[in-house]
């Protein structure tokens, strides 16, 4: 028999759950839709829009015509308004603290700061915020190693919402070092910070440590990295198939938690599976 707990704060944040909600309202709408670019970083999910009838567009040409979806992660202004100028029927299912961050970018650079950004170079979320920032935006890093040698003397710093504690810590440190005035917005969601401290306080009392979510998704991977070192047998999934039996093997207490783009029945699955690996 086995004890399974499951995260205090664990799965789909209200950013998704709304993101969500758009876009299969829109699957209700004459005519072709689809999302640019995946509305979430969960495959699954993904996959389950496009047998509702909302398919993925990585770009304008490629959706030709119809209702457009943005993102969760965000869209580049400029795309947006292209997107309009087509007579795209434009959906914007942008997180709203995705937004405030892209606004901070945006009036940061207004105010005559560079702006640098704490966040996963390459991130969908974190390339939407550069976007909003524009030229103004000088650097972009989640370790301190990222940032170039030297910094502008007025620097306004924003953060991807699902990057860790630690990680901006290390940043920031770094920034305070290389530039004369620094200006902080705290853009880290609130529901990362829960899901994080939630994570680690159940990785710490457990002997196998199961974190569900999109191999893609930058959120999910840093619970898997906040767990790894507090339970040596984590391990990151985003489905009941790569669950191998023999993690099981001698284990009595079972943890698990999930990124904030997975739904809750794919938590649901998995603690299903789990319970009947055990007999």
């Amino acid at each position: 028999m086995i004890d399974i707990k499951i995260a205090e704060n664990a799965g789909a944040c209200y950013g998704v759950k709304r993101a969500l909600k758009i876009a299969r309202e829109a699957s209700s709408v004459p005519g072709p839709a689809h999302t640019l670019g995946p509305l979430i970083h969960n495959p699954r999910v993904v996959a389950s829009l496009a047998e509702q009838g909302v398919g993925v567009a990585h770009t304008l040409d490629e959706a030709q015509s119809g209702t457009l979806v943005l993102r969760s992660h965000g869209t580049a202004p400029a795309v947006k308004a292209e997107a309009i100028a087509r007579g795209f029927e434009v959906i914007d299912a942008t997180c709203p603290y995705v937004s405030k961050v892209q606004e901070h970018a945006y009036e940061l650079g207004k105010q005559g700061y560079s702006v640098v950004i704490i966040g996963e170079p390459g991130h969908a979320e974190v390339e939407s915020i550069r976007a909003w920032g524009g030229d103004a935006v000088v650097a972009v890093a989640d370790t301190p190693d990222k940032l170039p040698a030297t910094l502008p003397d007025k620097v306004g710093v924003v953060i991807q919402t699902t990057q860790s504690q630690d990680h901006v810590d290390a940043v920031l440190g770094a920034v305070r070092k290389l530039a004369r005035e620094v200006l902080v917005k705290e853009t880290v969601c609130f529901a990362t910070q829960e899901r994080q401290k939630a994570a680690a306080d159940l990785a710490g009392k457990v002997e196998l440590m199961i974190v569900i979510g999109g191999h893609n998704s930058g959120n999910t991977t840093r619970l898997y990295e906040i767990c790894k070192p507090l339970c040596e047998a984590t391990y990151h999934i985003e489905d009941v198939d790569e669950i191998d039996p023999a993690w099981l093997a001698g284990v009595e207490h079972v943890g698990i938690t999930a990124g904030a783009s997975t739904p809750q029945e794919q938590i649901d699955a998995v603690c299903s599976y789990l319970n009947k690996l055990a007999g």
